[in-house]
């Protein structure tokens, strides 16, 4: 009998490969997978995972464990769709390579380099970002967030200790000025705009719109892994943090 890991040789070099992602970044991923000539398989994690990195590390190095596709045909590698976020990331090992962009967060990826991130990061003190994935997968800081996390706090707790909670809770917001909505125009993304628009005056932020860039994305997925913007983590090694050099993280 002929298994399915007979048939692992692609045409032309191509790879087999497994790209793990946070869900904002669905749009993204699933377009640049469609142009590329290997084969990605995208595995969306739950958004927010970020926000408690030691949940985020535990449940994306299950992920990692998978190393063969549905059919049972072994990745060449797996795609690490995450930046440092909050060193979540760090520790993560695999018995295959893992490849991650050199990124302190996924908006590197819809800008298109580290560096434009780090330019217009440290132009504009206190940015919130909004995009299309972030917009469809979570809850923005704004006038729709702030209505619905209230009436979930007053049915919880009574009108008193619910205004309380909301002045408790809208204190981090005052370290932002600004609302900066980034897409590829993958969409119809009018809609999307005026809510960051909205959103933005509702908290007396600026706003701001960049077009972003696919291109770090599409050369993650074609497999153009340069030194200067990916990290290729060998078998057995582990993601480590290194802030203090422009690479961000290295293997070890």
């Amino acid at each position: 009998m002929i298994s399915n890991s007979d048939y692992s040789v692609l045409p032309g070099g191509a790879k087999r490969l497994q790209l793990i992602a946070c869900k904002v970044l669905q749009r993204e991923a699933y377009f640049c997978a469609a142009r590329t000539k290997n084969v990605v398989d995208v595995v969306l994690m739950p958004q927010g995972l970020h926000n408690e990195p030691d949940k985020l590390r535990t449940e994306v190095q299950k992920a990692l464990e998978r190393t063969q596709d549905i059919q049972g045909r072994a990745y060449d590698a797996t795609l690490l769709g995450y930046g440092l976020c909050s060193n979540g990331v760090v520790g993560l090992s695999s018995s295959i390579p893992i490849v991650i962009p050199r990124a302190h967060d996924c908006i590197t990826v819809l800008l298109g380099s580290k560096e434009r991130y780090q330019e217009y990061f440290d132009s504009h003190r206190g940015v919130y970002w909004y995009s299309p994935g972030w917009i469809e997968s979570g809850r923005q800081p704004g006038r729709d967030r702030y209505e619905k996390v209230l009436e979930e706090y007053r049915q919880k707790y009574g009108p008193d200790n619910a205004q309380y909670l909301m002045e408790v809770e809208q204190t981090w917001m005052k370290e932002y000025q600004w609302a900066t909505y980034v897409d590829w125009g993958l969409s119809e993304s009018q809609d999307y705009k005026a809510f960051t628009r909205d959103c933005a005056a509702y908290l007396g932020w600026n706003c701001d719109e960049l077009t972003g860039d696919p291109g770090l994305m599409q050369r993650f997925v074609d497999g153009l892994w340069n030194e200067e913007d990916f990290l290729v983590v060998p078998p057995g090694q582990r993601i480590a943090e290194d802030v203090t050099n422009r690479g961000i993280i290295k293997a070890q």
